[in-house]
């Protein structure tokens, strides 16, 4: 089959991504189901996989595949194919899903992915806009429902930094639709991206490129900053959250870093501090269907238009496509989610 690849000791800039001839997955097996690609999308650890840097984990590139990997941490596509032991899906069945860190990806024509960590697309969606999705949606939930244990209801702030790109986008429709919370704060500096974070439900957008602590002092709320999710450069902020959340409150976020807290007001405040990382789960082989749940209940959202698709750039799923939205991530200040899809005459994963 056809695939978009970087070779496992000849990583770095977006030249690296070369296409390949690779055999397709076989016959799936246990929990298995082998899925025809019809989208995939890009996200940063898509950049530092390629470039050789990634270290969420520090034996990452040990056990990563070799000797080529194939790209991609979610998709969209068509069941072909399922294992014995898969009881909730059948061939046909069109399916999106964010992929395990440590298996090969979504950038070629088949992808084995477990059966456990997928739900059927949303039917109002395409292909498209249904791999744009996952991986962002899910690392925003598991960071304010899971990580933040934010209740629903809660008279409390949450400050979302970097609130228009793809998973502060998405924490922010979770915090004011689903937890109902009555003050959303965002960063944005861009009009466009001031705008785009209104839409996706902030209550107030501050300027990161002006000092946080005034602007968050001269909003006045009425309820205490509990909660801060930071989705950009944790070590920038991290003396700027002591200084702005509450007393007792809780940070989380999921951008690596030293999170230096010591001469900070951390410990003064007990204040919590928390990482979220989508492949957790998957890559320690805990709750295998943690992630299928979060997006059979998204689906149901969409369908019902409680969560908007945050989509905004679309690239064609071939190898100057794939480079292309490489280039567009890396290059930063995009807005919401870009995605690839299969090109109406085919020609993919070339």
């Amino acid at each position: 089959m056809n695939a978009l690849v970087v070779k496992h000791d000849e990583r770095g800039d977006v030249k690296k991504i070369v296409a390949k001839k690779v055999s397709k997955p076989q016959q799936p097996e246990g929990f298995d189901v082998l899925v025809q690609i019809r989208a995939a999308s890009v996200n940063p650890i898509d950049i530092k996989v390629r470039a050789g840097i990634y270290d969420d984990y520090p034996d990452y590139f040990d056990r990563c595949p070799r000797p080529y990997q194939i790209m991609g941490f979610d998709g969209a596509g068509i069941i072909t194919a399922v294992g014995p032991s898969v009881d909730s899906f059948k061939a046909g069945d069109e399916v999106y899903f964010a992929n395990s860190p440590v298996r090969q990806g979504s950038n070629a024509e088949y992808q084995a992915v477990d059966s456990r960590s997928i739900a059927l697309k949303p039917p109002s969606l395409s292909f498209v806009e249904a791999a744009s999705m996952p991986l962002t949606y899910i690392t925003a939930y598991e960071a304010l429902i899971e990580r933040l244990e934010i209740q629903n209801g809660e008279k409390a702030a949450l400050l979302i930094i970097n609130g228009a790109g793809g998973v502060g986008s998405f924490a922010s429709q979770i915090a004011r639709k689903m937890l109902e919370l009555p003050v959303v704060i965002t960063t944005a500096s861009r009009p466009e991206t001031q705008s785009f974070s209104q839409e996706m439900g902030a209550t107030h957008v501050v300027n990161h490129r002006e000092d946080l602590v005034k602007q968050i002092a001269e909003l006045n709320l009425d309820v205490p900053l509990k909660y801060i999710f930071i989705t950009y450069n944790t070590d920038m902020y991290i003396e700027t959250c002591a200084k702005i959340c509450a007393p007792f409150g809780k940070v989380c976020s999921i951008v690596q870093g030293q999170a230096k807290m010591y001469g900070t007001e951390f410990m003064a405040k007990s204040l919590s501090f928390v990482w979220a990382l989508l492949g957790t789960k998957p890559y320690y082989g805990i709750m295998p269907q943690s992630h299928g749940h979060i997006l059979k209940e998204l689906a149901e959202k969409v369908e019902r238009a409680e969560i908007k698709c945050t989509l905004k750039q679309t690239f064609p799923l071939t190898l100057a496509g794939l480079r292309k939205a490489h280039e567009f991530v890396e290059s930063g200040g995009s807005v919401g989610k870009n995605a690839l899809g299969v090109p109406e005459n085919g020609d993919a994963f070339m």
